[in-house]
């Protein structure tokens, strides 16, 4: 998908102090430097404009929330939504997922979110998905005890090929539905993305799983 560039929205996002810059520098210290507070940490990957994040933000105070988003002309727009209404548990940061093992350190985050995750549908850019088992090893580095991965999308092939990564990837399904929105145990509560509202009103049904690391 072609994104459309927004001119100064690069320096824009590093002025903004809902940014965290030099990101590496809290590796292992988030929860003290960042946020000055002993909750847990959740991270959504591929925030997009932010509305899930900066919704889970507002509803549960009690548990600190940062945003990752490659594109600062995306980014800018979740800068936006929060600078009206500053949320003291959200902070975002403008990384590629590929360094996030460079931002935190073992055992530092409590959840990890992809939404609506680029599928990469050529065969050779597999390793690129973040469902895929090269992902899932960084994530599993950087979970807390207990952790998990919360994945939806709306693109079944893309969904199969993140089912058939979980278990050589050394995790386990805790929890699966190939129609989201008429599954009433795991819709619960369920915070709709930008896309998701899209691909609903379209009629296309909504993937999700919910995984851990196997300990066993």
């Amino acid at each position: 998908m072609r994104l459309k560039n927004v001119p100064g929205s690069r320096e824009a996002v590093a002025a903004s102090d809902f940014v965290v810059t030099e990101a590496e520098r809290y590796k292992g210290c988030w929860k003290r430097d960042i946020f000055a507070n002993d909750n847990p940490i959740y991270t959504e990957i591929g925030m997009g404009k932010g509305k899930f994040i900066t919704t889970l933000a507002a509803q549960n105070p009690d548990i600190n929330y940062i945003g990752i988003e490659k594109y600062s002309s995306v980014l800018i727009r979740a800068i936006e939504k929060v600078q009206a209404d500053p949320l003291p548990n959200l902070k975002f940061i403008r990384m590629d997922a590929e360094d996030i093992e460079d931002i935190f350190g073992k055992g530092e985050i409590g959840r990890i979110y992809l939404n609506f995750s680029d599928p990469w549908p050529k065969d050779r850019h597999a390793k690129r998905r973040l469902p895929s088992r090269r992902f899932l090893g960084r994530f599993a580095n950087i979970l807390a005890d207990g952790g998990t991965i919360e994945f939806k999308t709306d693109n079944r092939d893309m969904f199969d090929f993140a089912l058939e990564e979980i278990e050589p990837a050394g995790w386990k399904l805790l929890a699966s539905t190939f129609d989201l929105h008429n599954d009433p145990k795991m819709n619960e509560g369920n915070i709709m993305t930008e896309y998701e509202e899209k691909f609903s009103a379209a009629g296309n049904p909504i993937c999700k799983y919910i995984i851990a690391p196997d300990k066993e």
